[in-house]
């Protein structure tokens, strides 16, 4: 098979290239899938090119943690119905040598998850981390219909899957951006109201939308919106960070007199219940159509070093490639 891999050692240590590697089989538990659309993460690019002081655990690396595809083969103890399904992957490369930058990945059963009627391949390939990480930062403490919910990074894949989620969830959505491009897509996912930190007061539009505060922040950018989000939050409210803060966070004491919680998700080790409950919570999200692909950047296999590029240079849309 075909696969865009880089070595974890060497002096080319990190390069993506074009290889040719066996085909997988199947183990015991997994499933194969025919990946026809690799998503690209910051995860996955960040991944690449960390430095790190440990030996590597694989010599040869595919990556891309999420995708979508059809299941062509499965291994003992998988239900030979699921041979043709459609679906949708999450978390392909989190402590294996195998991501979906390839025309076949084999992986655990439990995360290739049934694409609904409906929904393309652009749309699965585009979901896992994204949706699932949206999804514990918003319903990490239980319901949130009739919460106000700011989403701060509106039009990022987290950002968009939030707001559809939100939405879906019962909550009104408000979205920061950074562009009139960027407020489209915060305003086409449903956002309520959409705020352009560049050309408007954030705190002041914001709090004439929720004058009591909003009960939820979905945070990008921990260290530099802390002091606007303290300024916004209600009493009781949490500040969800999935993003790793470039700089030392102190909070303000005003989060201490609102009883503020800032709580952090990292989409790999959240526990195991918490992503079955966001699979499940997606997978009815999908079904019912509240959730849509951002705009698509495509690239072909053989340019899989431009995808990450492309998301390391904070394209615009969800960059996908296209698995021949």
């Amino acid at each position: 098979m075909r696969a865009a891999a880089y070595a974890t050692s060497g002096p080319k240590r990190g390069v993506i290239k074009i290889v040719n590697l066996p085909t997988p089989q199947p183990g015991p538990g997994e499933v194969r899938v025919r990946v026809r659309v690799s998503g690209v993460n910051p995860t996955d690019w960040k991944t690449r090119t960390a430095v790190t002081v440990a030996p590597p655990a694989f010599e040869l690396i595919i990556p891309n943690q999420d995708g979508a595809g059809e299941i062509d083969a499965v291994g003992e103890g998988v239900a030979p119905q699921r041979v043709g399904q459609r679906v949708w992957l999450y978390n392909a490369q989190w402590r294996r040598a195998h991501g979906t930058a390839a025309q076949w990945i084999a992986l655990p059963a439990g995360q290739a998850i049934t694409l609904p009627e409906g929904a393309g391949f652009d749309l699965g390939a585009g979901l896992g981390i994204p949706a699932i990480t949206a999804h514990r930062c918003l319903f990490a403490d239980g319901a949130i219909d009739g919460a106000t919910v700011l989403v701060q990074g509106g039009a990022g894949a987290v950002g968009h899957a939030a707001i559809e989620l939100a939405r879906w969830g019962g909550a009104r959505a408000v979205a920061t951006v950074s562009s009139q491009d960027k407020a489209a897509i915060a305003t086409t996912a449903g956002a309520d109201l959409v705020v352009n930190y560049r050309a408007d007061d954030v705190v002041t539009r914001i709090r004439e939308f929720a004058p009591h505060g909003v009960d939820r922040i979905i945070e990008v950018a921990l260290s530099q919106n802390l002091e606007v989000d303290a300024a916004i939050l209600a009493p009781a409210g949490t500040i969800a960070s999935y993003a790793r803060s470039e700089s030392a966070v102190t909070p303000p004491r005003s989060l201490m007199e609102l009883n503020a919680t800032i709580a952090f998700v990292l989409v790999y080790t959240i526990p195991e219940a918490a992503k079955q409950h966001a699979v499940t919570d997606v997978s009815a999200a999908l079904a019912a159509g509240a959730l849509t692909s951002l705009p698509v950047v495509r690239y072909r296999l053989e340019d899989a070093a431009g995808a990450h590029a492309a998301v390391q240079e904070s394209a615009v849309g969800k960059v996908l490639i296209d698995i021949p």
